[in-house]
């Protein structure tokens, strides 16, 4: 890896460091410029798992304010989200490495979307919020419903993770009747529960790149602060505008490999 390969990869750490705290999708921009420095796409997302490890809980501790009085909450989601992210990573080395070229883009487009959803599922939680009242909320743990659904996307976040977040905020928004900055601490540390136990399956049985690794690793590190700091001032507009473009081209570098 060149000097300037090796900048952009740090770079990359840190914007997705920072996105991942805000809302999620880091991976969208770490992923793609692993792919320009010439890594194999699974060996990228082996190496972008175990680099955001340290940003994911750079980012909780940076919203720990917000996670007080949630404790039972995130043991509950978080055991589940540990069974679903390791029944991702065993996918992701188990399935052919053709299958990952072809499921990738897919699963790329299907984050994009989401994350140009947001807005409108934000939008859609406050007014089932207002309606529900204080006195009529869900279950405090989201009942069978969340249970079910942070397997699953924590199963894609061990496979691959790009939205991960978002879909992460989408479905506890959902389910839970808290406040959504409360839902993003809470999305933090299962991020990084399930990034964690993914990281520890591919040490033993995946290739990555420790380059890649160290430098995402400290990027993501500095951006998890960011994120819980002062991330939250930018447009989420503009956030947006920059993971959507990043993943369309990511998608196309994918599909003209």
């Amino acid at each position: 890896m060149s000097l300037w390969e090796s900048l952009a990869v740090f770079a990359a750490g840190i914007g997705a460091g920072t996105i991942n705290t805000i809302v999620g999708s880091g991976t969208l921009i770490t992923f793609p410029v692993l792919l320009a420095t010439g890594l194999p796409p699974v060996t990228a997302n082996v190496s972008n798992t175990l680099g955001l490890v340290p940003g994911s809980l750079s980012g909780a501790f940076g919203y720990r304010k917000e996670l007080q009085g949630q404790r039972s909450r995130v043991l509950r989601l978080g055991a589940v989200s540990l069974v679903g992210g390791l029944a991702g990573a065993i996918l992701l080395v188990t399935l052919p490495s053709d299958s990952f070229d072809t499921i990738v883009p897919v699963l790329i487009g299907l984050a994009l979307v989401l994350v140009i959803l947001q807005p409108r599922l934000a939008a859609a939680l406050r007014r089932r919020q207002e309606a529900a009242g204080a006195d009529s909320g869900p279950p405090a743990d989201g009942g069978p419903a969340l249970m079910t659904g942070m397997l699953l996307s924590s199963a894609y976040g061990g496979y691959f993770g790009a939205a991960q977040g978002v879909l992460y905020l989408g479905l506890m928004g959902l389910f839970l009747h808290e406040d959504l900055q409360r839902v993003n601490a809470v999305k933090n540390v299962i991020a990084a529960l399930v990034n964690g136990i993914a990281a520890v399956f591919f040490l033993f049985v995946a290739e990555f790149d420790w380059t890649a690794v160290v430098l995402i690793a400290v990027g993501s590190t500095i951006g998890g602060q960011i994120g819980a700091r002062i991330g939250r001032r930018l447009p989420p507009t503009v956030l947006r505008a920059v993971i959507v473009t990043v993943g369309i081209l990511a998608i196309v570098q994918l599909l003209l490999r």
